[in-house]
């Protein structure tokens, strides 16, 4: 059986990885930890195809650590112990490597807690989800946690040369990539896809072919005609959920429900399908309707309660309210640029008048003096500057085009008057 491409070309060590250089670049901080030698149990939460796995296996060979691996959706508690009870014998010189550990269930997760505590072995866990949500708490306070981003273009544009000239070789066949578009659209910024994308492209159309040229066309053709074969590693979960959520902020309960269909057929997770909805609902439509996130949390702790087959009807009535609600993404761009200007001006002192005083001399030095309690004032409103002086008059919250945000603004202007634009 011919080994992958992606695997092929995993990188061995910290000098052949690309990408995430905040954490593994010259001054990275996961970098530090692996030279240093002093491996903690961590957690790698990332999209796909990102270096989770390849990071795993650098750590232990760059370290000389016996290597465990378990994948959550086929292992069991059984063989978490057995793998356990192997790494005894290394005294804590062993990683246990387990991929998706989101779909670890709370008794299988609870069977690493006592050997990871006692540094039998180190946990290295992967996964696509908040570990926050999805991993144990007294586990995850055990685990350092690193966060890995989507692959950016350069590094993406590096990945396909490299798999073009093992290609070229491989096959003895000149390869030239004429056009990106289309093979960074269909990556995502995951280099397994990317690699599939390149892989399948050389197989379909190396017959015959004195020199193979990509484009964008031809890309796209073998891709759609292939499909299966290029989602062979099941990355169409990744792209479902997108259609939902998609339909959702597109206001077509049809498409939700069938894109929700398809996810019940398929077994996935009711608690991820409820997560992205939670997300959906404060992102996508917050304050146009409130009680949007209230029902797609509930929706959330019930779904967690019952499982399949029940849940899917608590995932349909949730995705067609949201659906049909009216939207807004104000919240969530008023919290972008604020961030935004917190990078830009720095860490502003704290006005005088908003400071707390619970010392004489901080009460000599002007701490609270000038403030008024907005409850001693007609309406439980007083025009005070809450803003530090540099950026006052910064408006960052811009109501939405819908009934319940219309009257916020008029609200906000009857109140603010000319500091603020609405």
């Amino acid at each position: 059986m011919a080994i992958p491409l992606a695997e092929q070309l995993r990188p061995r060590t910290l000098y052949e990885f690309i990408g995430q250089e905040e954490l593994v670049g010259k001054e990275g901080i996961l970098r530090k930890v692996i030279q240093s030698g002093n491996i903690p149990s961590m957690i790698l939460w990332g999209p796909p195809g990102v270096g989770k796995t390849t990071l795993a296996h650098i750590i232990a060979g760059q370290n000389s650590l016996t290597f465990y691996t378990l994948n959550a959706v086929s292992a069991g508690v059984k063989d978490v112990r057995k793998v356990i009870e192997s790494a005894s014998q290394y005294a804590g010189n062993a990683i246990l490597f387990i991929d998706e550990i989101h779909r670890f269930s709370k008794s299988q997760q609870d069977s690493l807690l006592s050997a990871v505590e006692k540094g039998i072995v180190r946990l290295i866990g992967a996964t696509t989800e908040n570990p926050s949500f999805e991993v144990i708490a007294p586990l995850l306070s055990r685990c350092q946690v690193y966060v890995l981003k989507p692959l950016e273009e350069a590094h993406l544009n590096m990945l396909a040369e490299k798999a073009v000239k093992l290609l070229s070789e491989q096959h003895g066949l000149p390869i030239e990539i004429k056009e990106t578009e289309a093979l960074l659209h269909l990556s995502g910024g995951d280099a397994r896809k990317l690699y599939n994308a390149l892989e399948l492209f050389v197989e379909q159309e190396k017959k015959g072919a004195e020199k193979l040229i990509l484009n964008n066309e031809n890309l796209s053709r073998t891709i759609q005609e292939n499909l299966v074969m290029y989602d062979k590693k099941g990355e169409k979960h990744y792209d479902i959920i997108s259609a939902f959520i998609k339909s959702l902020r597109g206001s077509d309960p049809n498409a939700a429900v069938y894109w929700l269909a398809r996810m019940v057929e398929a077994g996935e997770d009711p608690k991820f399908i409820a997560r992205r909805m939670l997300i959906l609902a404060s992102e996508d439509i917050g304050n146009a309707n409130p009680n949007a996130l209230l029902l797609a949390n509930t929706c959330f702790d019930a779904v967690s309660k019952i499982g399949w087959p029940e849940s899917r009807i608590i995932l349909s009535q949730t995705a067609i309210y949201l659906a049909t609600s009216p939207k807004s993404n104000a919240a969530y761009r008023a919290i972008k640029s604020a961030q935004s200007l917190v990078k830009k001006t720095g860490d502003l002192p704290v006005p005088l008048h908003l400071r707390n005083a619970p010392t004489g001399l901080m009460k000599d030095m002007g701490y609270g003096k000038n403030y008024r309690y907005a409850h001693d004032f007609k309406g439980s409103f007083t025009d005070l500057e809450f803003l530090p002086d540099k950026i006052s008059g910064s408006t960052l919250f811009e109501p939405g085009n819908n009934p319940r945000e219309e009257e916020m603004r008029k609200s906000l202007r009857n109140k603010w008057k000319s500091r603020y634009r609405y």
